[in-house]
């Protein structure tokens, strides 16, 4: 029966290996959080992508309000004028 040494090149290769599949379950682990952290950024983005929509929809009512505020104001700043006047 053959006995084997700690330099033997099995041993060797089946030290390496074990430690090849060691690394390789460490970076799989990593590629998991990897994707996780990934889709709760895609989420957070489009979270923040449907608040900016809302943002925009809601500063174009403000700016109609604000409008038609000043032309109501307006109109009636030159009726009270014409009013005063006459």
């Amino acid at each position: 029966m053959m006995e084997l040494q700690i330099n033997d090149p099995e041993i060797v290769t089946a030290r390496e290996l074990a430690t090849h599949a060691n690394d390789i379950k460490h970076l799989q682990d990593d590629m998991d959080k990897l994707i996780k952290d990934m889709e709760e950024v895609k989420k957070s983005l489009s979270e923040i992508q449907r608040l900016l929509s809302e943002a925009q929809a809601s500063k174009k009512v403000w700016h109609t309000i604000f409008t038609v505020g000043a032309g109501l104001i307006g109109g009636i700043i030159v009726w009270a004028l014409d009013r005063v006047w006459k």
